[in-house]
């Protein structure tokens, strides 16, 4: 069955509306105890890919990327320059994460209302693969970038993460529940 221009629009709308959440939640910390505050770019993203499938997932965290290659003040180092920080591979991630996330979850649809084993169990694995692989990016791009050892950079790009990683997973699970169905029938009506 062919795709509306109505659909269509509904789902650019969707991914642009979940990159600007991605570009507001660069201002939003929650400081805990220890050095490194929980940040919630991350967890937009995720939330993007799980709620969107793949690719208008993918095209948010774009929307995003682009924003700060072009100057939007979203990256800690402005424009083209973060991607010469460490912090590039973070931002290579968040894309990496969305698509698969996405691909885990697929596009919504309105059957998903009612939770399975099944949907419950995907949304997990999505959830928590994409946080993973923002985590390994960082590292790897980290490791490259800064000629660090792999112990060295999983201390400094991995494990100081985890508690707030954890607690976005835990929270975006039901959250992913709820928003699924919803959006489903704007952006999959069918």
């Amino acid at each position: 069955m062919p795709i509306s221009g109505k659909i269509i629009r509904n789902r650019l709308v969707f991914a642009s509306l979940f990159a600007a959440m991605i570009a507001v939640s660069t201002f939003i910390v929650i400081p805990i105890p220890g050095p490194i505050p929980i940040v919630l770019k991350n967890f937009f993203v995720v939330l993007s890919g799980s709620i969107l499938g793949s690719f208008y997932g993918g095209l948010a965290v774009l929307i995003f990327i682009a924003a700060g290659v072009f100057g939007a003040p979203v990256f800690v180092v402005p424009g083209i320059g973060a991607f010469a920080t460490p912090l590039g591979g973070y931002i290579i991630g968040y894309f990496l994460a969305a698509l698969i996330a996405g691909l885990i979850c697929g596009i919504p649809k309105i059957t998903e209302k009612k939770i399975t084993f099944f949907i419950m169990i995907r949304l997990i694995i999505a959830s928590l693969s994409s946080f993973i692989i923002i985590l390994v990016c960082g590292v790897f791009y980290m490791m490259k970038l800064n000629s660090m050892t792999f112990t060295a950079a999983i201390t400094a790009g991995f494990l100081p993460f985890i508690i707030g990683d954890l607690i976005k997973f835990a929270i975006s699970i039901p959250l992913t529940l709820k928003l699924r169905p919803i959006a489903a029938r704007y952006i999959n009506p069918g």
